[in-house]
């Protein structure tokens, strides 16, 4: 079978899952070839040693904020050419798929959007190994970015109140398209892939969508007992970030006597 691999990812647990995912492909006997952005990472287990690997061009600036109204509308512009930007490059890497008679498309997650819009315009089945949603659009990080304003303390109709208002539903609008967006991506695949129901769960929370639980395997060449002393400590693996509930890892290590 001839496979198209699409992904943006940056170092971490998704690439490696990715890359032993391609390793296995390529084993199994099937052609393999990969498409990704310049910024997807590709020093951490690189995909060039084991199958072409076409970068395609992705580049874009934050807007520069200009008097009043532009400060109110960035973060909308933002978004949106974001967004355009890199459905622009999937249309792109579509376009060199389509025109080499793969069998199926198998996409990663975007670094940036989660849900990559290439489905939309690749013209065979095609699977999405999601490994989940934009969390900050449907979880509270610390709180839900659908949240009003607090009330002001002085006059609803003060101009800076006014301004404070209307710049909150410009960002809010922004943060409605890309859920959106990502949503009719995420919908354009045929089948999505995730590696345990909690992600299952949480797919369908945030897209109304089924996936289907495909768990990640353990390479038993590398991770093997070696029946060495063992010490009383704890390792954590992973980049220290919010979304990692680290606080609570602390919390759980300290509760052991």
């Amino acid at each position: 079978m001839r496979v198209a691999v699409w992904h943006n990812l940056p170092s971490g647990g998704g690439k490696r899952a990715l890359f032993h995912q391609v390793k296995g492909l390529v084993e199994r006997g099937h052609e393999v070839e990969s498409w990704c952005p310049p910024v997807a990472d590709r020093a951490f287990l690189p995909l060039g040693p084991l199958v072409a690997e076409h970068v395609v061009s992705l580049s874009w600036q934050e807007r520069e904020a200009r008097g009043r109204a532009g400060a109110i509308i960035q973060s909308y512009r933002n978004v949106v050419g974001k967004l355009r930007t890199m459905e622009e490059h999937c249309r792109t890497c579509a376009e060199e798929i389509n025109s080499k008679g793969f069998d199926v498309l198998f996409a990663h997650s975007c670094q940036f959007f989660r849900m990559s819009a290439i489905g939309r315009f690749v013209r065979l089945p095609k699977v999405m190994y999601q490994h989940e949603p934009v969390r900050v659009l449907y979880e509270a990080s610390p709180r839900l970015p659908w949240l009003a304003l607090p009330s002001p303390r002085g006059s609803s109709w003060a101009p800076r109140a006014i301004g404070r208002f209307v710049k909150d539903l410009v960002r809010v609008q922004a943060l409605r398209i890309r859920a959106r967006e990502e949503r009719e991506s995420a919908a354009a695949f045929g089948q999505i892939l995730v590696n345990s129901f909690y992600s299952r769960e949480s797919v369908l929370r945030a897209y109304g969508l089924e996936a289907r639980v495909c768990y990640l395997g353990v390479e038993s060449g590398i991770f093997r007992a070696l029946r060495l002393p063992r010490d009383r400590v704890v390792v954590g693996l992973g980049a220290i970030h919010q979304s990692k509930g680290i606080e609570t890892a602390i919390q759980a290590v300290a509760s052991i006597p």
